[in-house]
């Protein structure tokens, strides 16, 4: 009979510790935890979709026969870069590993802008439907890409914050102490001015069309020159 009523009172114990626990905030760092990283997995879903694009945006620009290569180049090496440098949820309190992967992704964005501004001088591509259509859906990506970083930071922030603050402070630093603060996103130097596009300015003048005119004519059968 002893027993008995000593397992009820072990078993009482338990069922009041169970919400006096849950409601002093013991599982809301693990929740903020996932939120965040979740926020993360939208973030690089949308980075891959742009990566996706680029190749038929490439291939589009080059059947058109363009003097700028070097862009073209400067976008093809960025895709490499940036889609060679992964961080996982599990390196998101990683200050190099996050910064490396935020730079590879603006030197793709910068180049990209470059790009776009550069092939605005071709009155060919911007009468091919198939361009046309990759750009708005880069535009369009571009714009997910802004509203899942915006989102992840916010989710990061509450994350951190969470860190820090009474009650879940002493979570943070006793069963929850492998919790690290996360990185946010920043602006990047390159986001605070305009691309800037070098045209083929020395181009031989027989080869230039009047001011305002059409693209820049290229021999058929001729290798367009490199930049």
């Amino acid at each position: 009979m002893v027993r008995l009523n000593a397992r009820a009172v072990a078993l009482t114990g338990a069922l009041m510790i169970v919400p006096a626990v849950a409601g002093c905030g013991y599982n809301t760092i693990p929740t903020k935890q996932e939120r965040a990283e979740a926020a993360w997995a939208d973030v690089q879903s949308q980075y891959q979709r742009r990566a996706d694009l680029i190749p038929n945006l490439v291939a589009t620009v080059q059947g058109a026969a363009i003097q700028e290569r070097t862009t073209l180049t400067d976008v093809i090496n960025a895709r490499a870069r940036a889609t060679s440098v992964n961080v996982s949820a599990d390196d998101l309190d990683n200050p190099q590993a996050f910064q490396q992967y935020q730079e590879a992704q603006g030197q793709l964005s910068g180049a990209l802008s470059r790009l776009l501004v550069t092939v605005e001088a071709y009155p060919q591509l911007q009468a091919n439907q198939n361009f046309l259509t990759l750009q708005s859906q880069l535009e369009g990506t571009e714009n997910r890409i802004q509203i899942a970083r915006r989102d992840y930071n916010e989710a990061v922030r509450d994350y951190n914050t969470t860190l820090r603050t009474f009650p879940q402070v002493i979570w943070a630093k006793t069963l929850h102490g492998g919790s690290q603060p996360m990185q946010l996103f920043t602006a990047t130097a390159a986001a605070q001015s305009a691309p800037q596009v070098n045209f083929n300015l020395n181009a031989p003048p027989a080869n230039a069309s009047a001011p305002g005119g059409g693209a820049p004519a290229v021999t058929p059968g001729a290798t367009p020159p490199a930049q």
